[in-house]
């Protein structure tokens, strides 16, 4: 079996932030129709480990190992993040580094790079074919456009999220957000994260969508008891929330 192939794409033009290249990966195709798409902050380290100087997740094989197991696997686009400004570009609130800029990314993933991926690549624009995840900051910015742009990514991938930015603004924010429609979430954080901090965070939010009536179709929490937080346990982690997310098609 050949390797499975990164596309490099770009870079792009992003209103209001820095030029950046975009990766993407097309697994094979094992079933009729439109394939689902999973949108992915820091592209840098999410394939090869070069281009991350920390080690890539390898994404790509894995979406070949799924995809020959006869798994749902989706479209993977990783977005590459802009290197001194990623915090501030990754967070809706604002933080030491800056004003949150987050709401720029994002008019930029619906209004220009999304319309892109959809043509050239012929995913699905269905918002339960559509995710978008992260890691750290990229958690965050993962929970905020699901819940700020359901109608367009109605799948999270949240990892070890960034919930203390703004003072734990994120809180307030989603009590103030209606529970869409359409909603799948995949949340993790781990045990050795922030001396155990992050996970108490975690199982707070995990305990707040369970109140908002997520259940274990639509909510998946992993407490990872040696969890730390770096590539290499995200990398562990990702391929169980892919399978979370895209295995059964929403049908709610």
């Amino acid at each position: 079996m050949s390797a499975p192939t990164v596309h490099l794409l770009g870079p792009f033009h992003v209103p209001g932030l820095s030029a950046r290249h975009v990766r993407v990966y097309v697994p094979p195709r094992r079933t009729p129709g439109k394939p689902p798409v999973l949108y992915l902050f820091d592209g840098q380290n999410l394939f090869h480990d070069e281009p991350s100087f920390v080690g890539g997740w390898h994404l790509h094989e894995v979406g070949a190992r799924l995809a020959a197991r006869g798994e749902r696997v989706p479209v993977i686009v990783g977005i590459d993040h802009g290197g001194h400004e990623r915090i501030e570009e990754l967070s809706p609130f604002p933080t030491k580094s800056g004003p949150g800029r987050l709401e720029l990314l994002l008019d930029w993933m619906r209004g220009g790079l999304g319309p892109q991926i959809e043509h050239h690549f012929g995913v699905s624009t269905d918002p339960a074919d559509t995710g978008v995840g992260g890691s750290s900051m990229g958690g965050l910015a993962a929970l905020y456009v699901h819940l700020r742009a359901p109608d367009r990514f109605g799948l999270a991938m949240s990892m070890s999220p960034s919930l203390q930015i703004g003072h734990g603004a994120i809180f307030d924010w989603i009590d103030s957000q209606p529970r869409p429609r359409v909603s799948r979430i995949y949340l993790d954080a781990g045990a050795l994260e922030a001396g155990g901090g992050l996970l108490r965070a975690a199982e707070r939010l995990a305990h707040k969508f369970v109140e908002r009536g997520y259940d274990p179709y639509s909510l998946k929490f992993v407490a990872a008891k040696r969890g730390a937080h770096n590539e290499k346990h995200w990398r562990r982690r990702a391929p169980g929330a892919i399978r979370f997310l895209f295995g059964r098609k929403w049908r709610r």
